[in-house]
């Protein structure tokens, strides 16, 4: 078994499709597949569910795709370890990253990593937290800029990077519009505006809702900022987010009131990282410029 075999196979799984991945990983399709079927052979399994149009991983390549993701991991790590010894920083740095995080400016941080480093190649996915979570489990992320992530959810290192109260959002013309503070037991009946279940904004509102014992049902479901105040200006529903969405320019006109409860809900933004013994060279030298970005936040 090579590791560029892994590679092809990691490839297909998540692209779900042999041309994208042949086309990802610079081989060709033919080559890709006869990579495939090698380590099938090898293995002595069918890695893949194939039909016409879809490419499935079967129960045994759901198994591989872990230990693969921490092979090829280790494999860099490993590359890089010595690279870092002979004073060089090459090779990869994978980020995985929320659109809503907050307390640190991820774009900035990446331009300084690579005036610093530029022989390293940096690799940048925006995910929700809970994939960014398994990302940097699986090795496939080297570092995450995530939300809402619990202890108990993730047992490697957590940096707090800002903690935010949830407010609730909505048009002028909303009934909460005159409201100094909105008690949990007005919402029911609302229509709301929130994030797939994935993202970390949408995580805090429902451990809120739950924490304080009142339903809802999330009509409108989006993947961007963006859309989400364009719907809430739209008069459409109302969306329980972090505070500072309502400072963007996009939020001018709408109007922010904060929760009345016993549990005031709150929104975490926080780096998840590995063990420390299992970090990489170039996540350490990363983590260097986060923290020297959170002390210089807090002065100004």
């Amino acid at each position: 078994m090579e590791l560029r075999q892994l590679e092809h196979f990691i490839a297909v799984a998540e692209e779900q499709h042999f041309t994208r991945a042949a086309e990802r990983v610079a081989v060709s399709q033919s080559g890709l597949s006869a990579s495939i079927r090698s380590l099938e052979q090898e293995l002595k399994t069918p890695l893949f569910s194939r039909t016409t149009r879809t490419v499935r991983l079967t129960e045994a390549g759901r198994a591989l795709l872990v230990e693969a993701e921490r092979t090829l991991a280790g494999a860099r790590a490993a590359k890089d370890a010595v690279d870092a010894v002979r004073g060089l920083l090459r090779g990869t740095l994978t980020v995985g990253f929320e659109q809503c995080v907050a307390g640190v400016g991820v774009p900035r941080l990446l331009a300084a990593f690579r005036r610093i480093h530029p022989q390293m190649e940096i690799r940048l996915r925006q995910e929700g937290t809970s994939s960014l979570v398994d990302g940097v489990a699986g090795g496939r992320l080297d570092v995450a800029f995530a939300a809402t992530v619990s202890a108990g959810e993730w047992r490697g290192e957590l940096i707090p990077l800002a903690r935010e109260r949830m407010v609730v959002l909505c048009a002028p013309g909303h009934r909460f519009a005159q409201a100094l503070r909105v008690p949990f037991d007005e919402l029911p009946g609302e229509s709301f505006i929130d994030f797939h279940p994935d993202w970390g904004p949408r995580r805090a509102a429902d451990e809120a809702f739950a924490t304080a014992r009142v339903r809802r049902t999330v009509g409108l479901e989006v993947n961007d900022v963006h859309s989400l105040l364009e719907l809430v200006h739209e008069g459409l529903g109302i969306a329980v987010v972090p505070h500072h969405f309502s400072r963007k320019p996009e939020a001018r006109g709408l109007v922010a009131v904060e929760l009345d409860g016993a549990d005031q809900p709150f929104y975490e933004s926080v780096v998840v990282l590995p063990a420390a013994g299992a970090m990489s060279p170039g996540a350490r030298s990363l983590m260097t410029l986060v923290r020297s970005d959170v002390r210089d936040g807090a002065t100004r």
